[in-house]
């Protein structure tokens, strides 16, 4: 039997059907409300609205729960790779030997830049920051590649391509940035190894590879791979929806990551800690003070808006920290506030009874500072995991029969009628 919720408007009574997904998360359809009733809902935030069907990612914030493609986050964070995970989130499925193989060899292939391009790249301010070069240079990608053609085989050529640039970009934008000459990737490494290797390889201390460094980014990018409608994929959708094509689309998703309250996050951890060392604030000054709502400063990285319980990618990040810090073994006071940070919130009753465990910008943050990534690259390291999930959600919608271009509505609560004034009268 079909179910269906009841909404009596003005003594009479309508019947809206229900939506039930493959977990059990059920909606209420209002696609026909306006029609019907001249009513609109207001939910500003789209917080308990879906925009669409979905069968990319699925979250559960009450329990801690992420999954690609049905598959735990856990598991691929343990088992996968960053180009494995994203075969599976763009595809639907995980690839065979050959399949992963190809792709590979394709990424290595595309991972080299028009010559045009690099021009661009020096005409850009010094202090000009790295997201915003980036979200210019995948968008000048469409004038340099052709316009995707209805054949699967340009599509995914067209998405390993984006894959393998945005990598080479992220490290030229910052190498350049630094005064330092373009690194060539070398065929011989994956694609986080090559990554490591376009940015850190210089003639006077040669990049040498290290594993458990590649296997950290590899975990980095799989557990930022994707996470549902968030607003850079909302972003992604809603300007794929007017069929705009995917460059244009994925810049979108790069300037609304940019935001210190989305993908900034990692990032504000790390001025957090800086502003604490700066002040000379002891652990239990700085906890005081986030506890008081009066107090403007807050300890950024601690609780998440859609998990209720702890970060399932912020226990897997704390893995790869301890793992790195016991490795690197590095002196730096930022990393031993965070350490102590971390262990004094745990215990703290406060943070505790409002579920504010560390998340996964905490662990990110303080793993890409020991890695020797400069703070304002760590946005653009968000957005190059976050890549795959962007395709994806952008190539789902674009074969939905049900998705149409955005158009969101608005309670208007401006002026009502009003004359015009000549300027002479005003």
């Amino acid at each position: 039997m079909s179910e269906y919720a009841q909404l009596i408007i003005d003594g009479k009574e309508h019947t809206l059907p229900v939506i039930e997904g493959s977990e059990g998360e059920k909606a209420i359809d209002i696609r026909s409300l306006r029609n019907s009733t001249g009513y609109i809902t207001f939910d500003p935030g789209f917080g308990n609205t879906g925009t669409c069907r979905s069968a990319i990612t699925y979250m559960d914030g009450e329990k801690g729960i992420l999954r690609y493609r049905g598959i735990p986050i856990e598991h691929l964070a343990e088992h996968s790779t960053f180009v494995e995970t994203a075969y599976l989130l763009i595809t639907g499925k995980l690839p065979t030997n050959d399949e992963l193989t190809n792709t590979s060899v394709m990424l290595n292939d595309f991972s080299l830049l028009h010559e045009n391009m690099k021009v661009f790249y020096q005409n850009y301010p010094p202090k000009a920051h790295p997201m915003g070069i980036l979200s210019a240079m995948v968008n000048a990608m469409r004038s340099f590649y052709p316009e995707l053609v209805d054949i699967d085989e340009e599509l995914n050529k067209t998405f390993l391509r984006l894959i393998s640039k945005i990598r080479t970009m992220a490290a030229m934008a910052y190498r350049i940035s630094m005064g330092h000459q373009p690194v060539t990737p070398r065929p011989d490494y994956c694609y986080c190894a090559n990554f490591l290797h376009m940015m850190f390889d210089s003639a006077v201390v040669p990049y040498v590879k290290d594993d458990d460094l590649v296997k950290a980014l590899n975990v980095f990018w799989i557990l930022h791979a994707d996470h549902e409608q968030n607003c850079s994929t909302t972003a992604v959708r809603v300007v794929g929806s007017g069929k705009v094509n995917i460059y244009a689309t994925i810049s979108a998703g790069i300037s609304a990551l940019w935001g210190p309250l989305h993908g900034g996050a990692n990032q504000a951890v790390i001025n957090m800690l800086e502003t604490i060392h700066k002040n000379g604030m002891s652990i239990e000054e700085a906890v005081a003070r986030a506890r008081d709502k009066q107090d403007p400063f807050r300890l950024m990285g601690f609780g998440h808006r859609v998990y209720k319980t702890y970060d399932p990618r912020g226990k897997i990040m704390k893995q790869m920290c301890d793992i790195i810090l016991g490795k690197l073994k590095i002196n730096d006071p930022l990393l031993d506030i965070a350490r102590k940070l971390e262990e004094v919130a745990l215990e703290d009753n406060y943070f505790q009874e409002k579920n504010l465990y560390p998340n996964v910008d905490f662990y990110a943050g303080i793993v890409l500072r020991a890695m020797g990534i400069p703070t304002n690259m760590f946005t653009v390291m968000f957005a190059i995991g976050r890549l795959p999930g962007w395709i994806a959600q952008w190539k789902e919608d674009l074969t939905d029969p049900e998705m149409k271009i955005s158009r969101p509505r608005q309670i208007y609560s401006g002026n009502t009628i009003s004359d015009y004034i000549p300027i002479h009268k005003r």
